[in-house]
């Protein structure tokens, strides 16, 4: 995409038109962003690079031209994940280290030569938290540790941690901002609050510059079967007429992973959020059940819903209703999303409908 980046002073008139359509402020980011990130080394770290909003992140950062070192849990395989399907060309430009969060040794070797890291890597399913917590110690709490005493011992000038909007539970009030309570309503939750203090306390005992990263709930190409519209979408793509669920009644707050990655990177360039938790949310809510609904009418009107047991969360343990308030990073960045909920839904059916990509996932199988 080509960008208008030199106005003269008789040029006023386009100047504003540009400011209207939204590029005079892409110019200015995407300038003022790369100056920010060149000061503070060769590279970027991200790990869980091979994920989800990982992988966007990633990709995000590549196109724009920045070096990244994509941090990716070490396997017998050398599976990079997501990363595996970007074009060769794009590959290249990566920089491979294969290794576990889990390892400080393992950190502390990725964390040479970097300037920023974007700490994404996580495990992040709810079901499987019930059966295996103490993974979810291991990783999300000691793994964040790692990252946070590395990057202290590198000297890293900026960490961005990821939390979850999980970690307010079921909401207290509405539009949850960053002040609203922490509710350890799950195990993967109360380990995300564990991440989120700990990364405080290392700004406050040790002046690192963290920013804490809080996503609602994302969605888009390539999120796993554990999430609620993916599962819907290969359902109905797969040609059943009854879809299988779990409760209709919590609502949510959906981002569309474009717009979060986008965040990701407003959040970096903006050194006055350091110290400070930070929302990324749409403020709207909409029921799982009205979810279903609206990606039935765009796939299969026919189909019907049907609860299963197994997929319904403990009733004290599931959060009922999360709404976000994205306005601390709307006024330091001026984000907003920019992908309607149909939008983005659309975009997801057209990812998930070509078979390359539906063809990687087991539709018939309850993914926890």
């Amino acid at each position: 995409m080509k960008y208008p980046v030199i106005f003269s002073p008789g040029h006023s008139g386009r100047m504003n038109m540009l400011k209207e359509q939204g590029y005079f402020r892409t110019v200015v980011f995407l300038v003022g962003l790369q100056e920010n990130m060149n000061r503070f080394g060769k590279k970027i770290l991200v790990t869980g690079a091979e994920g989800f909003i990982g992988s966007h992140l990633t990709e995000m950062l590549v196109d724009e031209g920045f070096d990244v070192r994509a941090f990716v849990l070490y396997n017998s395989f050398n599976d990079w994940g997501w990363l595996d399907t970007f074009p060769e060309e794009k590959k290249k430009k990566l920089e491979i280290f294969t290794g576990d969060v889990r390892d400080q040794v393992s950190v502390q070797e990725a964390m040479k030569g970097i300037g920023m890291v974007f700490h994404l890597a996580a495990l992040i399913a709810i079901p499987y938290s019930y059966r295996s917590p103490g993974s979810y110690i291991d990783t999300n709490v000691n793994g964040t540790l790692n990252i946070l005493q590395s990057a202290r011992e590198a000297g890293v000038e900026r960490v961005l941690v990821t939390s979850t909007s999980e970690v307010y539970g079921t909401a207290r009030y509405v539009p949850i901002d960053e002040n609203h309570p922490r509710q350890g309503q799950s195990p993967y939750s109360a380990t995300k609050i564990g991440a989120d203090a700990l990364a405080e306390s290392f700004f406050r005992s040790f002046t690192l510059p963290v920013t804490t990263v809080r996503p609602f709930n994302t969605y888009g190409p390539r999120q796993s079967l554990r999430a609620v519209i993916p599962t819907i979408i290969t359902q109905l793509l797969s040609g059943r007429e009854e879809i299988t669920l779990g409760s209709l009644e919590p609502t949510r707050d959906l981002v569309y992973v474009k717009d979060t990655a986008r965040g990701f990177l407003e959040i970096a360039r903006c050194t006055g959020l350091t110290g400070q938790d930070v929302n990324i949310a749409t403020g709207r809510e909409i029921s799982v059940g009205e979810l279903a609904q609206l990606l039935i009418g765009m796939i299969n009107p026919k189909a019907t819903i049907v609860t299963q047991k197994e997929r319904i969360r403990p009733d004290k343990s599931e959060v009922q209703r999360l709404l976000g308030d994205s306005s601390r990073l709307e006024k330091a960045t001026g984000w907003k999303p920019t992908t309607s909920l149909e939008q983005g839904l659309e975009e997801t059916i057209r990812w998930f409908s070509k078979h390359s990509n539906i063809q990687k996932y087991k539709t018939d199988i309850y993914n926890v």
